[in-house]
């Protein structure tokens, strides 16, 4: 690689790393096999317009539709703090590079110096380095000492030309590490906005359903949502081997601590993406409490689906996590006695539920 290229690909860098500190407006990628589709319209989904419901079928059909729009734009919410995850690392790493790249470029330049100056040296003396000559003397002591010093001389420049090639080889690496960093980090800023139009998308249309009930409809729907939980509950408990739902294992210190973080936050607000300290979405409680009590884990319900230890629901203890839906959209810690704290959907706060209330996919357990 030649060094006017090296210069610019540096320049570039340099450039660019104004462009890190911008605030990034959305949040992050689904995982390919798992998250909607971020090709899905970011439109707020039709909303049917019927007068105000007059039965207990209609509140039901409606209870249905918030239901399933906030499970989306949950889905949608992990997919944006994974693409933010992702853009921070590779924001990092650019920063990494560019350096290395500035460092690489000074040492070259410090390497070729020194090549030029035993050149010079060369030159002055007739095309011989010193050595050289005083090998054709004829005092033995002299020749002796010029073989060491021509020895000397050879190492020197071929120290200096090895370093020299190395450190090119490098910068060539750290400029195409650096374009492949920057061409994921624009990737993800274009995964996050489109997570997030998903998001404000599904919440809009679920505030528009909310939004035409009347007060008492809106206490009747209340009604109707507790009354799911309840049933999934209630058919939770009963496949449960033991009525008391006992815990198989002693909790241990590490889940002691994250658990009773996770209960401090109660009645803090949901809020997509946020991690604290004063509102959460369900992965950012939870990650959140295992990080105070020295365990990280990843950010997002996925990926700590995907990364932690899973264990038999059977054996679950406090501090464990539960991994909620199809597709890891939704993460609650369990505390004990069949609940969990969580941290629900956008209008709801960090709170205590049934830990059957929605649907289990699995358990993990950060501190196996």
């Amino acid at each position: 690689m030649n060094r006017r290229h090296c210069a610019a690909a540096a320049i570039t860098l340099v450039c660019a790393l104004g462009l890190l500190t911008v605030p990034v407006q959305a949040m992050a990628a689904p995982t390919p096999d798992s998250s909607p589709s971020p090709s899905a319209s970011a439109s707020a989904p039709a909303v049917p317009s019927p007068a105000a419901p007059s039965s207990e079928k209609d509140l039901e059909k409606i209870r249905e539709q918030i239901e399933t729009l906030y499970r989306q734009a949950g889905a949608a919410t992990d997919a944006y703090n994974l693409a933010e995850e992702q853009t921070k690392k590779q924001s990092g790493e650019i920063v990494k590079l560019a350096k290395a790249i500035v460092d690489g470029q000074a040492r070259i330049a410090e390497l070729k110096d020194r090549a030029g100056a035993q050149a010079r040296e060369q030159y002055r003396n007739g095309g011989l380095p010193p050595g050289a000559q005083l090998v054709l003397s004829d005092d033995p002591q002299l020749f002796l000492d010029g073989v060491n010093k021509v020895r000397t001389s050879q190492q020197a420049s071929k120290t200096v030309l090895a370093e020299l090639t190395r450190t090119q080889e490098d910068l060539e690496t750290y400029t195409q590490d650096a374009s492949s960093n920057w061409h994921k980090l624009e990737t993800n800023r274009v995964k996050q906005a489109e997570a997030k139009k998903k998001i404000n998308a599904q919440i809009a249309a679920a505030e528009k359903l909310e939004s035409r009930l009347e007060k008492k409809e809106l206490a009747r729907l209340r009604q109707l949502e507790q009354d799911a939980a309840n049933r999934a509950q209630s058919a939770w408990l009963a496949t449960r081997p033991t009525p008391n739902i006992a815990v198989s294992g002693a909790t241990t210190e590490a889940g002691e601590a994250a658990v009773a973080f996770a209960t401090a936050q109660i009645g803090k607000p949901y809020v997509w993406g946020a991690t604290g300290p004063g509102s959460y979405d369900c992965s950012g409680l939870t990650s959140k409490a295992w990080a105070a009590a020295g365990r990280p884990i990843p950010r997002t319900s996925q990926e700590q689906w995907r990364v932690l230890p899973r264990i038999d629901i059977q054996d679950m203890r406090p501090g464990d996590l539960i991994i909620y839906h199809a597709d890891a959209s939704h993460v609650g810690m369990y505390v004990g006695d069949g609940a969990i704290v969580h941290s629900p959907r956008p209008g709801r706060h960090v709170t205590l539920a049934g830990a059957g209330s929605m649907k289990i996919l699995g358990v993990v357990r950060p501190d196996r």
